[in-house]
């Protein structure tokens, strides 16, 4: 069944303490392939006694080779994990578009992006500094940042290869040993991931992946009492789950949840460098982005050429098998295409002015068209909850200030998009919006290693990416000496 992902690890087992091993149960949960609905293979399917061992085995490390390193050798170390991750881009790849069901090319972009994760953390891991605080007569006060000691990740299935760079990659620069859950839906390359670490000569324990379901594998690692902090990405829902499980512990988590991020687009916005970002920051990765732009405010002077400017760049997206590497994939279970089918069925009030077209017959994918409505009020339902599928609404706005209260007029605050040449009025937003990111003509800025990412409301709390994910998966320590 592995054969056609051409992998180079065993996908049943555990890492745990640096060896490839048996889940306790030795039970598997089935790998399905999005684009056809068929069975590609199987996963260990972990639970409490494995995340017990992982969490043992990282404390073991901590206490071993890994606590004893220096911030310059576990850069290295990234740099060298890196460029074997750099070797492998293809094989990768592949294996996440199987997986996933995101077309080639998006796949690519993910590996090439979990690369220069591994650079900005490798350089990054011998620069993060503590200070020196002027305080009374005869003393010498100074600051460190120190890891937390073991750390537990909970990926999605969504964007592993991105999310693992930008939240073990981080975690390992400034020294925690981590254990890894990923998504029970696509989890492969995080294996990949993990083999790859203990070829770059990661000390057996720094890294423990342990693969299942939420409900065994997630919940026994966030409130497992020996974990010291904890990374989530996914739901709302499971987030809450994932805090309150944590604060039992009084153990910190960052948090980065869902969104219904708006791009708003004024009179004065310059539509031909626009369009592209309006259309695809909805549709990538068929929508399954929690940063994805859901949401196109226009004013309204130009709001019908926006419209039709994006129907003729949604009738020309092609949908079809992750490897034909077209314009939009399938969802990643039938379930998530469920969910995305119920809220076209309650938008049919609404005018839909365009959709996306099927390379071919669907077949048994998981597939569902990209699909634009316009002239949306606000409150409704596909304006406020977020989908996680390729679904835009167009919302017409008369004023700045009706813009900032419809784009702050939801539960998630993440990222939004500001389009005009008004310099002032550009600075004026950035402060008004509520959300953890805010792009003025663009949106996303190419991925952004270096931005810090997170959200505001319930698109979660904590910073990831950059400098301020080192911060995060530190403790800060002040130290008084009194020296007369």
């Amino acid at each position: 069944m592995t054969e056609n992902l051409n992998l180079w690890f065993d996908p049943e087992k555990c890492l745990i303490a640096g060896k490839w091993i048996s889940c306790a149960s030795g039970d598997s949960l089935p790998l399905m392939n999005p684009s056809n609905g068929e069975r590609i293979g199987a996963i260990a399917r972990g639970r409490a006694s494995d995340i017990d061992a992982a969490v043992a085995a990282a404390h073991e490390a901590r206490k071993g080779d890994w606590g004893r390193t220096t911030a310059a050798e576990r850069g290295r170390f990234l740099f060298r994990l890196g460029k074997l991750v750099e070797d492998r881009i293809e094989d990768l790849a592949r294996i996440e578009a199987l997986d996933v069901g995101k077309p080639l090319k998006q796949a690519r972009n993910d590996a090439v992006a979990l690369v220069r994760y591994l650079e900005f953390y490798g350089g990054a891991a011998d620069k993060l500094h503590g200070e020196t605080i002027p305080y009374l007569e005869g003393y010498t006060v100074y600051t460190l940042r120190e890891p937390f000691g073991v750390t537990g990740h909970i990926v999605p299935w969504n964007y592993p290869m991105q999310i693992i760079g930008r939240s073990v990659g981080a975690a390992l620069a400034v020294g925690n040993a981590c254990v890894l859950k990923p998504a029970e839906d696509a989890c492969l390359t995080a294996l990949a991931f993990a083999d790859l670490a203990r070829e770059a000569g990661l000390p057996e324990g720094a890294l423990n992946v342990v693969p299942g379901l939420g409900s065994e594998a997630g919940a026994a690692l966030t409130a497992h009492p020996n974990v010291q902090h904890i990374s989530f990405t996914g739901s709302v829902a499971t987030g809450v789950q994932v805090q309150m499980a944590a604060a039992r512990n009084v153990v910190p988590v960052t948090l980065e949840l869902g969104g219904k991020s708006p791009q708003i687009f004024f009179e004065d916005g310059d539509l031909e460098a626009a369009l592209p970002f309006l259309v695809n920051a909805g549709i990538q990765n068929a929508g399954q982005t929690c940063s994805a732009s859901s949401r196109i405010l226009v004013q309204r002077s130009r709001l019908a050429e926006v419209a039709e400017r994006m129907a003729e760049k949604y009738r020309a997206l092609k949908v079809g098998p992750a490897l034909a590497d077209l314009d939009v994939g399938p969802l990643i279970s039938a379930k998530q295409q469920g969910i995305v089918s119920s809220f076209l069925d309650r938008g049919a009030d609404l005018e839909k002015v365009a959709e996306g077209r099927f390379l071919d017959a669907p077949g048994e994918g998981n597939y569902v068209k990209p699909t634009l409505f316009a002239g949306v009020d606000p409150s409704h339902v596909l304006a406020r909850d977020e989908i996680f599928g390729p679904v835009q609404v167009i919302i017409p706005f008369d004023t700045e200030d009706e813009a900032t209260a419809i784009a702050n007029g939801t539960d998630y605050g993440l990222v939004a998009s500001i389009w005009t040449r008004d310099g002032a009025r550009q600075m004026r937003m950035a402060k008004k919006i509520r959300t953890g990111q805010v792009f003025i003509n663009n949106y996303g800025a190419g991925g952004g290693v270096e931005l810090p990412f997170g959200g505001m409301g319930k698109s979660g709390h904590g910073r990831e990416k950059g400098f301020e994910a080192l911060y995060g998966f530190t403790s800060l320590k002040t130290v008084a000496a009194y020296h007369g």
